[in-house]
């Protein structure tokens, strides 16, 4: 029987278009496959649409509206990034409906979507991280200057609210950028190595591995007007020795795991002299075919529709805990 899969895109975060390009490149590769597609975004308003077509008035009742469409499919593929999508929230959803998902359910997304709770989980496994500390927003007016800084919002992907800070004025703006996206803001040490990404799957048989990491090319910081202005350079495989190659496979492979990511994750270091350094996790990644994660499973020998399709055979039901009686 053709499994039929609901699609989500959008989202309320400010990576909304590049969800919605993710979860157009989803559909058309899980119909090539001879999928049965069901699409659906959710706007910026929070109200969810089909075929352009609000399915209520309101955020809550085109949710309620939305229920339907999760009752007829067999698997949901949440194609959003950032936060109220990548970071646990349709997960949740899933589990509340009994929904098979693909990918990370809420556990791993929550913490995977928190740089600083991602930071503490490193940490507590051995991987190294960039020295920093985390601030508040309404703390920011005190923070002093002592050397070259990242600064970023807390909870945030494609690198949007991050700059790079060489003094104190660079600095105010910096904490101001990040606060329009989140108020927790993280101040980290500049870490000098190469851009080093690494994917790792969770196979529908619980096998997890990883394919050549891919090195990122760049005259500055890789922020979020370089990643889709078509500046920065991809390579993969990573011109990588067998040692560091293995050194940074296992940091992913560890993280992914420490963090209980499912389906497909993407891994980001800086290669230092002294060994890889996690910069952050992507839960939900971007998809489409030219994206970072496509490009290390082709380099792999594992075609995008063969990749999103892997993904849709991964989907598991999310896991509760049962409720102690008494």
């Amino acid at each position: 029987m053709t499994k039929h899969i609901l699609v989500i895109g959008g989202g309320q975060s400010a990576e909304h278009d590049v969800s919605l390009a993710t979860a157009e490149a989803i559909g058309k590769a899980l119909r090539k496959n001879g999928f049965e597609v069901t699409d659906v975004t959710i706007g910026r308003d929070g109200i969810w649409r089909q075929a352009r077509r609000p399915l209520g008035k309101s955020a809550a009742t085109s949710l309620m509206g939305a229920l339907f469409l999760f009752e007829q499919a067999d698997v949901v593929f949440p194609a959003l990034h950032g936060s109220m999508g990548e970071d646990g929230t349709l997960a949740a959803l899933c589990a509340l409906a009994q929904k098979p998902v693909v990918g990370s359910g809420l556990r791993a997304g929550a913490l995977g979507m928190d740089k600083w709770a991602t930071k503490l989980v490193a940490e507590s496994t051995g991987i190294r991280t960039a020295r920093g500390r985390l601030v508040d927003a309404a703390d920011m007016e005190d923070i002093d200057f002592e050397t070259d800084v990242v600064v970023k919002p807390a909870s945030s992907g494609s690198s949007y609210g991050v700059s790079l800070a060489r003094d104190t004025e660079q600095l105010r703006e910096a904490l101001r950028t990040a606060a329009r996206f989140d108020d927790r803001i993280i101040i980290e040490h500049v870490v000098h190595g190469r851009e080093i990404d690494v994917a790792v799957i969770r196979e529908p048989d619980g096998n997890c591995w990883a394919p050549p990491p891919l090195e990122i090319h760049t005259s500055g910081l890789f922020d979020t007007t370089t990643k889709y202005d078509g500046s920065a350079r991809f390579s993969v495989p990573a011109a990588l020795g067998s040692a560091e190659r293995d050194a940074i496979t296992r940091a992913a492979l560890g993280m992914f795991e420490a963090l209980g990511c499912a389906g497909v994750a993407r891994m980001d270091f800086f290669l230092t002299n002294e060994g890889p350094v996690l910069n952050e996790v992507n839960t939900m990644p971007g998809m489409t075919a030219e994206s970072q994660v496509p490009r290390m499973f082709a380099a792999a020998g594992i075609p995008y529709a063969e990749l999103v399709t892997r993904l849709v055979d991964s989907a598991t039901l999310p896991t509760t805990e049962p409720l102690a009686e008494g």
